[in-house]
């Protein structure tokens, strides 16, 4: 069956919508250029009725945060019948949750921060107190207080001060209701971008993030000249090589399909560490995805066409 249309899922209720919209319409813009049907739609009530009236050969689901990355918009595909570019719904759970992904990325033999996951009944029934303090005698030096699920940097915080933990832990509730603290490990960020059109997954060049203001947030992820980004990124080629295996242990830890990008920080000894992986990159104009495939020389749009192709096979 040849490819012909492609439904391009953006938006979406996550706080990631924007986003979402900008990625998606990238996206179109690319499969457009090489000659698909394309339409473009939120994921609302009406989905499932415009899916039976108007079943696409591929739908893309360019969605950010919960809406399109929990695995559940991806399993009502798979229960429908409807192919769909990216990682089916049980290893989209899995990498969507912070704790879960480091867990299985560590028994892959790729290290991951120091860290513990903290659910915000457990932390007001056990003494906010008391787990602050014992947190603070536990790790030494900085820390990362983030949400246990989400993306785009929303609700992440890094502690040097830890007067200003309490604060965290708030931020971080604020998106979800677990909060996951790790140790900060310093170094280089990268993030390698995962494609694989059918033959096996490809680690793309290294992309190296250096955030104007010193932390990725996620104004200086989405923000013109808020962030510098290398392509590939300035490190020693044989770290460059364990970095890329790093991320394709992790993308095949945890079942990923079609494209991912793993974020890590490569330490002063060459030595990288899993943050986490996304099971549906940001693809806007600031995007590191991008970056990626034009740095290993691919046409975006021919990229973008191949991972819908490879969806409907």
């Amino acid at each position: 069956m040849a490819l012909t249309s492609v439904l391009v899922l953006a938006g979406g209720i996550s706080h990631e919508r924007d986003i979402s919209l900008r990625s998606g319409r990238r996206v179109a813009d690319g499969l457009l250029a090489h000659g698909l049907s394309v339409t473009v739609r939120d994921p609302d009530a009406s989905l499932l009725a415009h899916l039976r009236a108007h079943r696409p050969d591929v739908v893309w689901p360019a969605l950010h945060g919960a809406s399109g990355e929990d695995g559940a918009l991806r399993g009502l595909l798979d229960f429908i019948g409807v192919p769909y570019v990216g990682s089916r719904a049980d290893a989209a759970r899995l990498a969507w949750d912070k704790p879960t992904a480091k867990t299985i990325v560590t028994r892959a033999g790729v290290p991951t921060p120091a860290s513990i996951t903290l659910p915000r009944e457990a932390f007001r029934e056990l003494g906010a107190v008391g787990i602050l303090e014992q947190i603070s005698d536990e790790f030494s030096g900085p820390l990362v207080v983030k949400p246990a699920q989400g993306g785009s940097s929303q609700g992440v915080t890094i502690v040097a001060d830890r007067e200003r933990l309490p604060r965290a832990m708030v931020d971080a509730y604020t998106y979800w209701d677990v909060a996951l603290i790790e140790q900060q490990v310093t170094g280089t960020e990268i993030a390698i971008a995962i494609l694989d059109t059918g033959d096996g997954p490809t680690a793309l060049p290294a992309v190296e993030i250096e955030p104007i203001g010193g932390v990725y947030s996620y104004e200086a992820r989405y923000t013109a000249g808020e962030t510098r980004f290398y392509t590939p990124a300035r490190i020693d080629p044989a770290v460059a090589e364990r970095a890329a295996q790093a991320a394709l242990d992790a993308h095949r830890a945890l079942g990923l399909r079609h494209l991912s990008r793993v974020d890590l920080i490569v330490d002063r000894a060459g030595t990288p560490w899993f943050l986490e992986a996304n099971v549906m990159p940001g693809l806007t104009e600031t995007s590191v995805y991008p970056q990626a495939l034009e740095a290993a020389g691919y046409d975006a749009g021919l990229a973008y066409r191949a991972l819908a192709e490879a969806a409907l096979r």
